[in-house]
């Protein structure tokens, strides 16, 4: 688990209206989390958590952060993890906390904003991670950055990610693949202008793309690119949720 993605947390203005859409979309189930004093929402496969669904938290809301899905990243020792971070540019919004018996974490964001948070579960029976593709399940990790080559530094010395295959995109420049230790888990590249800010975004395994489409829109949602197919065969939707957060879609499958 250290220096890779194992945990998605959706933070929203609308949990009741989050958990029924990406519950009809994506098909999670949900549960409480259990924790006390706290309004946080397993997302699950087959009764497994896989992500979280909180409100934004106060401190967030008023520093203008709105709807939006974070990554967490596995480090052995959050507190060093944040200084490492801050050495190398990066910036600690938050943390080091505990949700005791549960996991300890800190929100940051890497030197170009895109953020996220570095965190320890303390869950030492925690069952072991769903196969790949599994819907529901994470499929790809993709980094919308200010600059691909500075921010693929960033990571690769933080984390000790490497760098996988490049795909020039033409006028859209080079498509970094990156890994966290075996086969590609996900991309970077520099953001087209009309994105505002560098962010990290998600795409959720489902079995057809086609299907789920019509899941997102008739669910209030709204498609800002595809269905397109993409190296691999695999195809792809880009997607806003009723409340704002992007996310998307893989299939194996139209």
């Amino acid at each position: 688990m250290p220096n890779k993605f194992f945990w998605y947390d959706i933070m929203t203005t609308d949990t009741k209206a989050a958990q029924k859409f990406y519950s009809d979309v994506v098909g999670w189930g949900a549960q409480d989390s259990g924790v006390p004093n706290s309004n946080y929402t397993l997302l699950t496969v087959g009764g497994r958590g896989v992500a979280g669904l909180m409100p934004i938290p106060e401190e967030a809301r008023k520093a203008g952060a709105g709807p939006c899905w974070m990554g967490y990243v596995g480090v052995e020792d959050v507190a060093e993890a944040g200084k490492q971070l801050v050495r190398a540019g990066g910036k600690l919004h938050r943390g080091p906390c505990d949700v005791p018996n549960v996991i300890r974490f800190s929100v940051v964001a890497d030197p170009q904003g895109a953020g996220f948070i570095i965190a320890k579960g303390l869950v030492h029976d925690a069952p072991p991670a769903l196969p790949d593709g599994t819907p529901g399940t994470v499929g790809w990790h993709e980094l919308y950055a200010g600059d691909r080559e500075t921010a693929f530094q960033f990571y690769g010395k933080l984390f000790g990610w490497t760098k996988a295959d490049a795909v020039d995109m033409g006028a859209m420049g080079t498509y970094q693949l990156f890994a966290t230790g075996g086969d590609p888990v996900g991309g970077m590249m520099t953001k087209p202008p009309m994105i505002p800010a560098p962010y990290w975004s998600y795409y959720f395994n489902v079995p057809a793309i086609d299907a789920a489409s019509k899941r997102v829109t008739d669910g209030g949602g709204e498609i800002h690119n595809g269905p397109m197919q993409v190296p691999g065969g695999h195809w792809i939707i880009q997607c806003q949720d009723p409340q704002g957060a992007v996310f998307a879609l893989v299939a194996p499958k139209r």
